[in-house]
């Protein structure tokens, strides 16, 4: 399966459609929270029973896709289940909680009652049940059957669909086989936000930093408006397209150096990091918060295990204070930005890191085909695919 996500663009008319569809799925979840609330022992039968008892007595719902509404008895038990998971993970958690307006955003159109019309032209159009058409700018080819449809209103203003597709396509195993010349181990950081084994480095972006003086401007101006006024509300949608900017400039920094490396490596080690406890003992939270690191991962994680990439995670443990050339434990504080061994090695201490990250990756998926890593291995300049990345380099 995998997921498309485009841009709507809807006209005046479809935007009360699709407004008036947002508050009757959130109006039903609620009252399906209720209703399970008061039952003794929870019947999930009982109440996706009550979806059909609330489509037959209020009669707004009939302007409303069937199966749209009943899937918010699955949106239902699904946070159910995660909050049960959470609490035998040992998690305080509480109940759940009804949603308001700001906290309800999607629908889901499941199966059925959705069509995409291709028009010829640079908008498409979304056919919705009940709905009707709305365009939508496909910028790319949708490979595979389209199972499912969810509809996302960002605080902006903006209205976008993922489009849920099985591509039927069986994904090649990635294979045992490689050359240390085709494999890399990458250490994230703060400073540099990717070090490999091959010398290259990517400095953080730190794309909140860069707006964070504005951010807080429009901020300070929001608090002083008063409540409930139009120009609160404006003001409001003005610090919503600063976020929704830096988010999306995050998205397409990691998309962007996940694609470098899965087009380039055939092997790719990094460290199995626990990013929440990170964050949690960290006095630089927010500066990890803003790389976003997991999401760079996973970006390389589920792009690999597509093109038949070896993928490997390996303990952090070590990784900084092991020297990648013979081997001895050389303590370094966080301050200590450059490796100096008595075997006589220097580097600095990322580039260190990233090559203990390949050497591990390598002993994890074929101890045979472990080679040492020369200390001098360098890599030529990046392609002109990647020249829209921040990049330096240092030589090892």
């Amino acid at each position: 399966m995998k997921t498309y996500k485009f841009r709507l663009y809807p006209t005046k008319e479809n935007v009360e459609k699709l407004l008036f569809t947002l508050d009757k799925c959130r109006y039903v979840y609620n009252v399906l929270l209720e209703r399970m609330n008061e039952q003794d022992l929870i019947d999930r039968g009982q109440i996706q029973e009550d979806v059909t008892d609330l489509m037959r007595i209020d009669d707004e719902l009939k302007n409303v896709y069937s199966k749209t509404l009943q899937y918010e008895c699955h949106r239902l038990f699904s946070n159910l289940k995660a909050l049960s998971r959470l609490k035998k993970n040992g998690k305080k958690v509480g109940k759940l909680r009804f949603k308001n307006g700001e906290s309800f955003k999607t629908f889901v159109y499941n199966q059925s009652g959705f069509k995409v019309l291709d028009t010829g032209n640079r908008l498409d159009r979304l056919h919705l049940s009940k709905i009707g058409n709305t365009p939508i700018r496909i910028h790319r080819e949708i490979k595979g059957i389209v199972k499912q449809v969810c509809v996302k209103k960002y605080a902006s203003g903006k209205w976008f669909a993922f489009l849920v597709v099985d591509d039927s396509k069986t994904y090649s195993k990635p294979s045992n086989e490689f050359a240390s010349s085709s494999s890399v181990g990458i250490d994230v950081g703060i400073e540099n936000f990717a070090y490999d084994s091959d010398g290259n480095r990517f400095d953080n972006p730190r794309f909140l930093n860069k707006s964070l003086e504005k951010l807080k401007t429009e901020q300070r101006k929001f608090s002083r408006m008063k409540k409930g006024s139009k120009n609160r509300q404006k003001q409001k949608l003005k610090i919503a397209i600063i976020h929704e900017t830096i988010a999306d400039q995050r998205c397409d920094f990691v998309h962007k150096l996940s694609n470098y490396y899965v087009k380039k490596y055939r092997f790719i080690a990094v460290e199995d990091l626990n990013i929440k406890n990170l964050i949690g003992i960290s006095h630089n939270a927010n500066d990890i918060r803003d790389a976003s690191w997991g999401r760079f991962l996973r970006f390389i994680e589920y792009k690999a295990e597509r093109a038949g990439i070896r993928f490997v995670r390996v303990p952090p443990g070590g990784t900084t204070q092991k020297c990648s050339s013979c081997g001895r434990k050389v303590p370094k504080k966080l301050s200590d930005r450059v490796h100096k061994c008595e075997c006589g090695y220097t580097a600095d201490r990322d580039y260190n890191s990233a090559r203990n990250i390949l050497l591990s990756g390598l002993e994890r998926a074929s101890p045979l085909e472990t080679e040492p890593i020369p200390s001098n291995r360098q890599v030529p300049s990046m392609n002109q695919e990647t020249s829209g990345l921040d990049r330096g380099s240092s030589q090892g």
